[in-house]
């Protein structure tokens, strides 16, 4: 059954998998989730994703990131923006999630793009989702 917010089933896969201490988890591939997870990546939520052009729309396996005691990078993920309530914020109300430890996922003109990012360009956007 397809679902009508894909970010927000990628947050739930990926809080799910981190839970069951699971060392990978696949979502089913688009675009902008392949973006979102780009920019886990570069901020070093995890350690890897990669394309599997398997099926008919194929997925993206995302390779999580523990410390050596197994506690995971990612301690919270949270949505937002939400297709019934869209949040859209300027780049001088872009939130700092916890006072500058977390991070801000937007979406921009210019693209999928960290909160610090956007904040440098001068440009908002629609506030996505807050990792810590």
């Amino acid at each position: 059954m397809p679902t009508t917010d894909p970010i927000a089933d990628l947050l739930t896969r990926v809080r799910n998998a981190i839970k069951a201490r699971k060392t990978s988890v696949d979502v089913p591939f688009s675009k902008m989730k392949a973006e979102v997870t780009r920019v886990l990546m570069d901020t070093n939520y995890i350690y890897d994703f990669v394309q599997v052009d398997e099926g008919v729309q194929g997925y993206l396996r995302i390779y999580l990131k523990y410390a050596p005691g197994g506690e995971s990078a990612i301690r919270g993920l949270k949505r937002v923006s939400r297709p019934g309530l869209r949040r859209y914020v300027d780049h001088d109300q872009i939130p700092r999630v916890l006072n500058g430890l977390g991070t801000s996922i937007l979406t921009t003109s210019r693209g999928i793009m960290t909160g610090n990012q956007a904040r440098k360009l001068g440009i908002g956007g629609e506030l996505i989702a807050e990792i810590w």
